[in-house]
């Protein structure tokens, strides 16, 4: 929000560089995929669904017709790449009707990885090959970590450790023949699981009065911070008047009027308001559920900076915590919407360019989402010490997960706060005279810790009061983990002190020896599923 960015709907991988992209396709508008492709078959992303039934009533579907052409598929591009983790997974619904097939051919779906960019992006391919059943809807899922896969090359490597997947192909039955397929697709989704469990709401604010805003929770900022201007060419004032920010009917309303207003010795022929958060955080979940404003001119927004920006008038500078310029601070952009644009919601992160703490660099996505000025739809994001990931109404559409972190690349270890603005660009129409973002709550969600149930056993044999015993503890390197042997197959897993979720096995052995040497130092927690309940071991890591 703080410099003008170019909205990108991903069209072209060079604008959306995001090293791994949360993605889906309900083939009814609402999705993140806008490049859908048929190769060597016919394809209709809009087709009524010809066999609404069992699990899938969606009103229109991906229609895929192989005439009998060798290499058939349908696929996708420009969403960034696949960086593939254990908890990722490709999943979608089928429907192949025995009365669309001409041919002997297996019955089956593949879903193959490719690097579009290489002259032969075939050539090294990774495919997951699954059977299907004919005249019934069907979910498939293909996960790379636990699913049997066919690598095209013998000298390609395992997926989980490449980066330079980008492409996604889809085909029915399989290639080398002239078999024919009609075939219907349904709600496609890329989903990375988030083992980081945001669910203790620990700063909210639900608008519920009548009057001027809650001052306990916002800060009105209002000083230019480039002497007579914003940034990204804004031509409004913000102010500190219930005109442009104030709460009614349970909603609070930031409204952006046209008006000659002066200010610090400048007149500027827009107002509007612009709130900080005198809350800061590092890692959680926000929500904001929100109305936003209609008209060329118009730009709203929900986001955050780094609590260390030494902005002028900016709350958490005026308080003495200002030590970065922007970039250096890091900039994470929830929610941004252009009124020459509408309906396209924009999500980025911004930070510094690798060496050089001054210049922006930034990865954006964003979705097409109907409705956006006439109905509340909640915005979302989601950041841990790992990935920050973007989302309306759940459907998510940026996920930022540099492979290496440093101070270019991840400013993000570090407390934010949250900002909400409507400001006005100079393409203002001539009609405009205001329009208002309306948000019904902001929440900000964290994690849980989890309660230990049990001290730790400081022997070396399991007892009738334990079913396991853990030693050495406090530990260096191996952890030993000793089981009755009514507890062999249970599953143990080790957490952070914060829960977030580090390693999962099972207990196939009485005796299982547990490498912890490249853990950090601190507190672990063991958790071990068993049949009449959970129990929770600490552990201190040497």
């Amino acid at each position: 929000m703080r410099h003008f960015v170019l909205i990108a709907l991903c069209f072209l991988s060079t604008v959306c560089y995001s090293q791994l992209q949360t993605i889906s396709d309900d083939f009814e508008g609402n999705g993140t995929i806008f490049s859908w492709y048929g190769g060597d078959c016919g394809m209709d992303n809009h087709f009524v669904n010809p066999y609404p039934s069992g699990i899938n009533y969606s009103a229109t579907v991906l229609k895929y017709a192989d005439v009998g052409a060798f290499y058939a598929h349908v696929g996708f591009t420009g969403v960034g790449q696949f960086n593939l983790k254990k908890s990722s997974a490709f999943s979608l619904k089928i429907y192949v009707p025995s009365s669309g097939l001409i041919g002997n051919q297996t019955n089956q779906v593949s879903l193959k990885l490719q690097n579009s960019l290489l002259t032969e992006p075939w050539s090294t391919q990774c495919e997951i090959i699954k059977p299907i059943v004919l005249n019934q809807w069907q979910t498939v899922t293909f996960n790379f970590a636990t699913d049997s896969y066919v690598n095209f090359s013998a000298t390609s490597i395992n997926p989980l450790l490449r980066s330079d997947f980008n492409r996604v192909i889809v085909q029915i039955n399989g290639e080398n023949n002239t078999s024919q397929v009609v075939a219907y697709i349904d709600d496609f989704q890329y989903t990375v699981t988030n083992n980081v469990v945001f669910g203790s709401l620990v700063w909210s604010d639900e608008f519920n009065g009548n009057g001027a805003i809650d001052f306990s929770k916002w800060f009105q900022q209002t000083k230019f911070p480039m002497g007579s201007s914003w940034f990204g060419n804004e031509q409004q004032h913000y102010t500190n008047r219930m005109d442009n920010s104030y709460e009614s009917n349970g909603t609070l309303k930031v409204v952006a009027k046209r008006e000659a207003y002066t200010n610090q010795g400048i007149t500027k022929q827009f107002t509007s308001a612009r709130l900080n958060s005198k809350f800061s955080f590092k890692y959680g979940r926000v929500e904001v559920r929100a109305k936003l404003p209609q008209g060329t001119g118009t730009w709203p927004a929900i986001w955050m900076l780094g609590k260390n920006i030494n902005e002028l008038g900016a709350y958490w500078q005026l308080n003495g915590y200002g030590t970065v310029t922007w970039p250096a601070c890091g900039e994470i952009d929830i929610m941004e919407h252009w009124g020459s644009n509408q309906n396209v919601i924009s999500s980025a992160v911004h930070h510094p360019i690798n060496g050089n703490l001054s210049i922006d660099e930034y990865t954006t996505n964003a979705q097409y989402k109907n409705g956006v000025s006439n109905d509340f739809h909640v915005y979302a994001v989601e950041w841990n010490s790992e990935r920050i990931t973007f989302s309306v109404d759940g459907i998510n559409h940026l996920n930022y997960e540099p492979l290496i972190k440093n101070q270019y690349t991840w400013p993000f270890d570090a407390e934010q706060y949250i900002l909400l603005n409507v400001a006005m660009l100079p393409d203002a129409a001539a009609a405009f005279t205001q329009a208002t973002m309306e948000i019904d709550y902001v929440r900000v969600y964290q994690q849980t810790v989890l309660k230990i149930k049990n001290a730790p056993v400081k022997n070396n044999q399991a007892n009738k009061e334990n079913d396991l015993a853990i030693f050495p503890n406090p530990v260096k390197d191996k952890l030993n983990l000793i089981v009755k042997e009514n507890q062999i197959g249970n599953r143990a897993t080790i957490y952070s002190v914060l829960g977030q979720e580090l390693h999962s096995f099972i207990l196939n052995n009485k005796q299982t020896i547990f490498d912890v040497s490249t853990y950090k130092k601190g507190i672990y927690l063991v958790k071990i599923d068993t049949r009449s309940g959970n129990k929770t071991y600490k552990i201190i890591k040497q």
